[in-house]
């Protein structure tokens, strides 16, 4: 599976001409990523047939804010739903490091129970990123995780992805959810995580070879496509 972020229509075009399977749909990468407008979303699910992922994050960093935050981000969660939005993805963590439980569930909630979603990269800054998982692992609907194994990117935290995918094979509880590898994901490293079982790849700048001022090409996601598909 080859989930590409997108920021725009044209973006989501692009993807699906590549090859892609799935949109993470968000705006400002200047703030990695932060949730996007509903006429936006609205506008990428009619003018393409893949699934698509919608990020629920206000700011830049790991804190879900304080509850008035965390009102109004449920609110943009609700109104995403009412437009048809079905998937999301969000990652909260407390000053210490655990999950942040009460930002999750209010979300989910907002979300739906029928909401399918995915845990970001705040798992690579959790003080035990096991700890997490099982913090985690009764949440509804929660069926991926997007990592790196590292907050440097997958280079550094290759051993950890591969040690966390064997759990994952092994059916090890909070390692239950699919495993999406993205975060300084190159080429080079495909072979060593397919060969693991890793199957499911997220990419971000490398679908932009002219940077994130750039939208999507789609040559680069079919050189992607065939990586994966090899």
């Amino acid at each position: 599976m080859l989930e590409v972020i997108a920021l725009s229509t044209e973006d989501a075009i692009a993807a699906e001409a590549g090859g892609a399977d799935r949109l993470e749909l968000v705006a400002d990468m200047a703030a990695d990523g932060l949730t996007p407008a509903r006429e936006t979303f609205a506008a990428v699910r009619a003018a393409v047939s893949l699934r698509v992922r919608v990020m629920l994050r206000a700011t830049d960093g790991f804190s879900a804010g304080d509850a008035a935050a965390l009102d109004a981000l449920c609110g943009a969660a609700r109104a995403l739903r009412e437009e048809g939005a079905e998937e999301f993805v969000l990652g909260f963590l407390t000053p210490d490091g655990r999950a942040d439980l009460a930002a999750v569930d209010a979300l989910a909630e907002a979300m739906g129970p029928a909401a399918r979603w995915t845990f970001h990269r705040a798992v690579d800054r959790a003080a035990d990123r096991d700890a997490l998982r099982k913090q985690l692992a009764d949440q509804p609907g929660l069926d991926t995780y997007l990592t790196a194994g590292s907050p440097t990117g997958v280079g550094d935290g290759l051993e950890t992805l591969l040690a966390e995918q064997a759990r994952h094979a092994a059916g090890d509880p909070g390692y239950e959810p699919q495993m999406l590898v993205g975060g300084g994901l190159r080429l080079e490293h495909v072979p060593t995580l397919r060969a693991a079982g890793v199957d499911a790849f997220h990419i971000g700048v490398a679908s932009r070879p002219a940077g994130w001022e750039a939208p999507v090409d789609a040559d680069a996601v079919r050189l992607w496509r065939r990586a994966l598909d090899a």
